[in-house]
């Protein structure tokens, strides 16, 4: 559901520092004080104290129980009568069916058909018989405007996963949490973005109770609808979406997010590092609220790196803010906060997490490689192309009915990244024709 300027302006006036703070009583029963948690391992890396918020051990996995529950509990008796509706990418069901199951409050809830089954078995464990879950589209987009249907046909009460003052109040403890645990006022906080709740309620606490904070805000490169907007001047709706990183998949940013980014002067970030000095933000603060974006490969990379090293289990949204680090320039000695947001992770994708990250890391390549169709072709190309550290991940061999060629697909994961221009040169010396599939091109998409 959309709103006109003038009435986003009007939402995004009513959320301040006093009314987190009553959300903070209001959800204080029901919603965990997450550890904020020292990382030896990226502090040394970034030369600050890097410190790990962690939302994913939150009761539902995720922050988002904070703004679900504050706006329901605030719901008058017909209401609550009349049920709730809503859309997720996944985390936000989770806190809706918990608030449901909590308080006795029937529930519809709509998801993309896409919706990793992890989050979906969860929705149906925490909502149990209060909930009914519909999956439908592809997008959250598509889940959302068939909650708004439905709430127009039932005449049910819509929860707003982002797009409210009540959703992002609640959301917003997570910063007054921040200020408490570290008895002071942090240097920079690095938040993901979706559709711009968390943010929003986040910015607006620290921008009263520790004006002296940068934030950051992160969206995946495939989904960056806060960037579009704050380019356009307002919400826009991306033409196409990479999925991937699902939790904050979002084609149009909400009007009340907006609004509050756009009074807090957040400006747009798209390359290089950015170089953070944190000052005082009268409204307009420039370079202390910006909006950045990055590679889906890094978020894998982040993940990764996590659960090897931390044993964190986050999901893709949740490992944005880490994965950004190496896109800002933090002072030394200065504290960072960056917020893990979820911890909804279905196993099976592993997989592709795993694929993306080493794409991106330079260690994963595709060729299409005609081979002579002569004895030893094959046994020359791993004795005299292949690296020793390389290894072939993939080969698909066909011989056509010209037997003088034969195409391969062969995929090779490197031992180290600089190892790529050495076997291009030992590809060109040698007898074969070899075509190097680039990420992003028609062939390549078919292999990811």
């Amino acid at each position: 559901m959309s709103h006109t300027p003038e009435i986003a302006d009007l939402l995004a006036a009513s959320l301040d520092a006093r009314e987190i703070d009553a959300a903070a009583k209001r959800i204080s029963d029901v919603v965990e004080v997450t550890p904020l948690q020292l990382s030896p391992r990226l502090s040394a890396i970034t030369g600050a104290r890097v410190y790990l918020k962690r939302e994913d051990l939150q009761v539902v996995r995720s922050f988002k129980l904070r703004g679900a529950y504050n706006l329901i509990v605030q719901l008058d008796q017909e209401e609550r009568a009349a049920g709730v509706v809503c859309a997720s990418a996944g985390n936000h069901a989770q806190g809706v069916a918990f608030a449901c199951a909590a308080m006795g409050i029937r529930g519809r809830i709509y998801v993309p058909a896409n919706t990793p089954r992890q989050k979906r078995d969860r929705i149906r464990a925490h909502g149990g018989e209060f909930v009914e879950l519909i999956a439908i589209g592809e997008t959250y987009d598509a889940a959302a405007a068939a909650a708004v249907a439905d709430v127009e046909r039932t005449g049910a009460t819509l929860v707003p996963p982002f797009d409210d003052a009540r959703t992002a109040a609640g959301q917003g403890t997570i910063a007054a949490e921040i200020i408490e645990q570290l008895g002071e006022e942090p240097g920079t906080v690095i938040v993901p973005v979706g559709g711009g709740g968390l943010i929003a309620g986040i910015a607006t606490y620290l921008h009263e109770r520790s004006p002296q904070t940068a934030i950051v805000g992160v969206e995946p490169s495939g989904a960056a609808s806060m960037t579009a907007a704050l380019v356009a001047g307002g919400p826009v709706t991306l033409p196409v979406i990479d999925p991937f990183v699902d939790g904050t998949a979002v084609r149009r940013i909400g009007d009340l997010p907006f609004a509050v980014m756009s009074a807090l002067g957040a400006g747009v970030v798209s390359h290089g590092s950015l170089p953070l000095v944190a000052q005082p933000r009268s409204g307009a603060g420039e370079g202390t609220f910006a909006m950045i974006h990055a590679d889906e490969g890094a978020v894998c990379t982040a993940l990764l790196e996590l659960y090897q090293n931390e044993g964190i289990i986050a999901e893709p949204s949740g490992a944005l803010s880490v994965a950004a680090l190496e896109l800002v320039n933090v002072a030394p000695g200065s504290t960072v906060v960056c917020l893990i947001s979820g911890g909804n992770n279905d196993v099976s994708r592993y997989g592709e997490i795993l694929e993306r990250s080493l794409v991106h890391l330079g260690l994963k390549h595709y060729f299409l490689v005609d081979f002579p169709q002569e004895p030893g072709a094959l046994r020359r190309f791993l004795d005299e192309v292949l690296g020793p550290d390389d290894d072939i991940t993939l080969f698909e061999y066909v011989k056509r009915n010209n037997r003088e060629t034969g195409e391969a697909l062969v995929g090779l994961q490197l031992g180290e990244a600089a190892g790529l221009a050495p076997l291009l040169a030992r590809m060109a010396d040698s007898r074969m024709h070899v075509e190097q599939l680039e990420p992003g091109s028609p062939a390549y998409r078919y292999l990811t």
